[in-house]
């Protein structure tokens, strides 16, 4: 039930001591202030660190090769591992049912390309029609590599926005229009972008078969990637992940005579282990983040029990005057926290506003590689509304209970 002389009793004491107040009420808000900052930096950490993985699928693994670090069955260390065409097929095939997506890949790391009067040196890989998907590339123009151009050597060419830029300087449509890569004529079929921005832009994409076949690379191949099949849950895909990739390694040091503890001649790079890695450390930075926070709470709820006690001291008659007159130790006890409750939920919310305040206006202009725009949820706004409400009860209980259990007939000789 409100309580209009309870309120006036609240005001009247705030009104009396103004600047211990405001100083109170300003420890609590720097204390929400900086849990709801540290938290919105949390949140953005981990948009940024999505960011990155959205450049490629989620689940991709890289399959590259090095050179031998040991010898074994009288091979010498330092033989370069080049993996070939039916190193490609036999995984593909052996695991056609668990495999999403899958492409070789033979590179070429820098090749001419030209039209008309323009030309670039840029990144030429032979892949197959998967590899659209293994990169999360969108077609803006034309289409993307298919079966079709793999099985018929087919000179075409997939460019990418930027390359567009680059070379059609008049606005042509590059559709239907030759280039040349290495002085050898291609026909551009489409126009891709990448989510990884113009870093991932500077590369065309053919057919590997012709790849293979235009720049001497007979059947040797530079990587192989690999996406598995959607599971139900995050530990699953990690745990098939992990398998697959212990029996590709296996298999393919057998089939190149590779010792199985060398771990320099082929490697396989599971984004999936990546993922789990960097989200457990963003879950430890968050947890961090919580323990500064609360801490910075705890030391302006420490800051407000103070003050009641003092408060407390300084109404000692006055309680003593309502105990003689019958008020009861409970009513005593909701006096006091409810003054308590009433600063800290103030002060809370005020901290609580100024940092989403921030975090709206200014969380949209952060973007950094591992940082974009740190924003904070409203099931998390909500749940510190409720650290407030019990911050103050905790801050205002030990001072009442103090106050309810001080004696009548002490209080009223108190001076």
């Amino acid at each position: 039930m409100f309580d209009i002389e309870r309120w006036q009793e609240i005001f009247e004491t705030i009104s009396k001591n103004k600047l211990r107040t405001f100083l109170t009420g300003l420890s609590v808000a720097s204390g929400i202030f900086i849990l709801v900052i540290l938290l919105g930096i949390g949140e953005g950490m981990q948009n940024g660190i999505s960011k990155q993985f959205e450049r490629n699928a989620a689940n991709i693994l890289y399959v590259f090769t090095g050179v031998t670090s040991k010898e074994y069955k009288g091979l010498n260390p330092g033989r370069q591992i080049v993996m070939k065409n039916d190193d490609y097929s036999y995984i593909s095939s052996k695991y056609q049912d668990e495999l999403e997506y899958k492409s070789s890949i033979f590179r070429i790391w820098s090749g001419l390309i030209t039209f008309k009067n323009e030309s670039g040196a840029y990144r030429v890989e032979g892949v197959w029609p998967d590899y659209q998907f293994l990169e999360n590339a969108g077609m803006t123009e034309g289409r993307y590599i298919n079966y079709k151009d793999q099985e018929n050597f087919e000179k075409v060419v997939v460019i990418s926005k930027k390359i567009k830029s680059d070379l059609f300087k008049n606005g042509e449509n590059p559709i239907g229009e030759y280039i040349r890569i290495s002085n050898i004529n291609f026909k551009v079929i489409g126009v891709y972008t990448d989510p990884g921005g113009e870093r991932e832009e500077t590369r065309v994409f053919l057919p590997i078969s012709t790849a293979q076949r235009v720049f001497g690379g007979a059947n040797n191949i530079r990587n192989l990637s690999f996406t598995l099949e959607k599971k139900d849950n995050f530990e699953e895909a990690l745990a098939e992940s992990e398998r697959f990739t212990e029996e590709v390694s296996s298999y393919l040091k057998e089939k190149h005579i590779i010792a199985p503890d060398d771990t320099s001649a082929i490697n396989i790079n599971n984004t999936l282990e990546d993922a789990k890695r960097f989200y457990d450390l963003i879950n430890m930075i968050k947890f961090f983040f919580w323990g500064v926070g609360i801490c910075t709470i705890i030391a302006g709820v420490v800051g407000v029990s103070n003050i009641m006690l003092i408060i407390v001291k300084e109404r000692t008659k006055e309680i003593g005057i309502r105990k003689a007159l019958g008020a009861e130790p409970l009513a005593i006890i909701i006096m006091i926290l409810h003054e308590s409750i009433f600063i800290t939920t103030i002060a809370g919310f005020t901290g609580l506003i100024f940092s989403l305040a921030l975090l709206e206006f200014v969380g949209p202009m952060i973007e950094t590689e591992y940082i974009t725009n740190p924003s904070i949820n409203f099931s998390v706004a909500i749940s510190t509304v409720f650290i407030l409400i019990i911050a103050g009860a905790i801050a205002g209980f030990f001072p009442a209970w103090r106050a309810a259990r001080i004696k009548a007939i002490e209080a009223l000789r108190d001076e």
